[in-house]
């Protein structure tokens, strides 16, 4: 690869984006017409707690009625605080993602600082916006994006819709297929005052539902040890939740609820 030169006035700056398309490595326009069955990522949520935010999605992905992936992550981390969780087109999904991260990344070593959090929030909704002619073929992504705001001291959440929309929210968000019957649990049982152990709770009881619900969303899998991935995001930075925290929580679920784990 030969790195290209600019002129003064066509400097793409820290646009890493636009550094690609300058470089000849822009989107692939598709015929009109065409569509592609891709795999599709499914239930992500997210919610605000007292030091932070936690993020959450279940592992399925799915080709119509067939399951595709078990062990998909839906939740990623964008940078050291913040995180993007996907639904939509698992493959521009992914590649969004990874061009995300690599754009925070390419602004921080040029600026020689992070980019805001809601710059980051409105990065993502112009790479959300560029996957329109894809979205109108079948191959739409509709992320969430939550962080903790280093300068404000919060956690705070945004959704998106295909067109690059960007609205925050204060207390939770959902996305997917099983969107509505996950925010209908969260809804119910969110409080202003959740902790993080609270905050965990809620998800995952959250995703167990919409798993219960809707077909596309895959509930924890004992057998496989496979469990929603789920993060918290605080003023230390990213961590994710342990399988053997989650195993017990849903284990504990289901003892609740009258089942039997054995």
């Amino acid at each position: 690869m030969v790195m290209p030169v600019f002129q003064p006035g066509d400097d793409p700056g820290t646009d890493f984006p636009m550094l690609l398309q300058r470089a000849g490595y822009g989107p692939v326009d598709l015929p009109s017409g065409t569509t592609i069955d891709t795999p599709h990522a499914t239930t992500c949520v997210a919610v605000r707690f007292d030091n932070g935010v936690v993020m959450a999605g279940d592992r399925r992905a799915t080709s119509g009625h067939l399951i595709s992936h078990r062990t998909m992550e839906k939740v990623v981390q964008a940078d050291r605080h913040s995180g993007v969780a996907i639904a939509g087109a698992a493959g521009p999904a992914v590649d969004m993602i990874r061009l995300f991260q690599v754009q925070l990344e390419y602004y921080e070593k040029v600026q020689g600082s992070a980019l805001s959090l809601e710059g980051k929030a409105n990065q993502l909704a112009s790479m959300v916006r560029a996957n329109v002619p894809a979205a109108m073929q079948g191959m739409g992504v509709v992320p969430i994006f939550a962080g903790f705001d280093i300068r404000r001291s919060i956690g705070r959440l945004w959704a998106y819709d295909m067109l690059g929309g960007r609205y925050e929210e204060r207390e939770h968000v959902a996305t997917g297929s099983g969107s509505l019957h996950a925010s209908t649990v969260m809804k119910v049982g969110y409080r202003s005052d959740l902790t993080r152990d609270d905050a965990v709770e809620l998800v995952t009881r959250s995703l167990w539902e919409a798993a219960d619900a809707d077909s596309a969303t895959g509930g924890p899998d004992m057998v496989r040890g496979i469990y929603p991935v789920v993060a918290t995001i605080d003023n230390d930075g990213w961590s994710l939740v342990g399988d053997d925290e989650l195993g017990d929580r849903y284990r504990t679920l289901i003892e609740q609820m009258g089942g039997s784990t054995s």
